[in-house]
């Protein structure tokens, strides 16, 4: 081939040969973000800034509730989680899981409850009335028991349906179990002061001779118990106090409207300090002062006429408002005929 037409050989394969370019960049697609999504969050889990949990649907008669759980399930009726049937047949689920720990060596149950005794009995409830398919939420945990009484009191205390005595029982309880008796120690590790927690223990150590006294001991408060701690002290006054609460407990049985609260604890301080018989008071126009049994000043007669009776209380005198009630109620049976 002539030198001519070798070049035009070669011009030619070069015309025909593609042209060197740049290789064109791919576009991202939903594969690569999903992996790089999937990378962060392992990023996240291996630094500790995200915790994974496992949530599991469950038969709620797989699952029991924990010995040291702070509500007393045999209180819990539709009243009590009415709010929870309604919802969860809203939603068509349960949101909230409940926070269980795995049960070992137990044939008839695979989880205990440490949070979510409502949840558990409404689920339960639902599936008896024409919901067959709910399933209980849960939220597995490994826990410690005292790690496991401080969640479930973290996540009831602000709610309004635990009431005071399940909470006072529930403190008392791991008082010895968890922190050796010590009110100190358990009012760090929960966080509330000594003072707020003395009063639960008190409300918890009320004596069963005097508990009695209510029908309906769910309605106490921590409030309560300033009033009736005093009337245990001392012996006699708690013998009498026990007696009132006997009687009063009779008295319920046949009773169609229970005896509110503040009413008995009225009826206990009554027993506890009986007023004295002072009598009628003279007609000489002689002030005359009706005192407590220990001596304190409730009233003061001032006079005793035709027209009626004239009288100060008083209520600085370091008497007990039930000790003054009392001391009225006997003036009235004396004077009003």
């Amino acid at each position: 081939m002539s030198k001519k037409n070798a070049n035009f050989a070669a011009d030619l394969v070069a015309g025909i040969a593609p042209a060197s370019q740049a290789p064109t960049p791919r576009r991202t697609g939903i594969g690569s973000s999903v992996l790089t999504g999937r990378e962060s969050r392992l990023a996240e889990l291996a630094s500790g800034s995200v915790v994974s949990r496992t949530h599991e649907l469950v038969d709620p008669a797989r699952c029991r509730m924990w010995v040291g759980h702070n509500r007393e399930y045999a209180l819990l009726d539709e009243d009590r989680c009415a709010d929870l049937i309604e919802s969860m047949k809203a939603q068509g689920k349960q949101e909230m899981p409940a926070i269980v720990r795995r049960v070992k060596g137990e044939a008839d149950y695979d989880y205990e409850v440490i949070c979510g005794a409502r949840r558990h009995w409404t689920i339960t409830w639902l599936r008896a009335h024409n919901y067959p398919d709910f399933r209980f939420l849960i939220d597995v945990r490994d826990l410690t028991d005292e790690e496991a009484f401080r969640l479930a009191d973290i996540e009831n205390r602000a709610r309004d349906d635990l009431t005071d005595l399940e909470r006072a029982r529930d403190y008392l309880r791991a008082l010895d179990a968890y922190y050796e008796g010590s009110q100190k120690l358990m009012a760090e590790r929960i966080n509330v002061s000594q003072s707020w927690l003395s009063r639960y223990l008190d409300l918890a150590r009320l004596p069963r001779e005097l508990m009695v006294a209510f029908s309906r001991p769910q309605d106490l408060r921590i409030k309560h118990v300033t009033a009736i701690k005093p009337l245990l002290k001392p012996e006699d006054r708690r013998e009498r106090v026990f007696a009132q609460a006997a009687e009063l407990a009779e008295r319920e049985k046949g009773a169609e409207q229970l005896m509110p609260v503040p009413d008995i604890i009225r009826a206990l301080a009554l027993a506890a300090d009986p007023p004295k018989k002072s009598g009628s008071p003279k007609r000489s126009g002689k002030a005359q002062t009706v005192r407590s049994e220990d001596g304190k000043p409730l009233l003061k007669i001032e006079t005793v006429d035709g027209k009626g009776i004239k009288l100060t209380l008083l209520p600085r005198g370091g008497g007990t408002r039930g000790e003054a009630e009392a001391a009225l109620k006997d003036l009235l049976e004396q004077h009003w005929l």
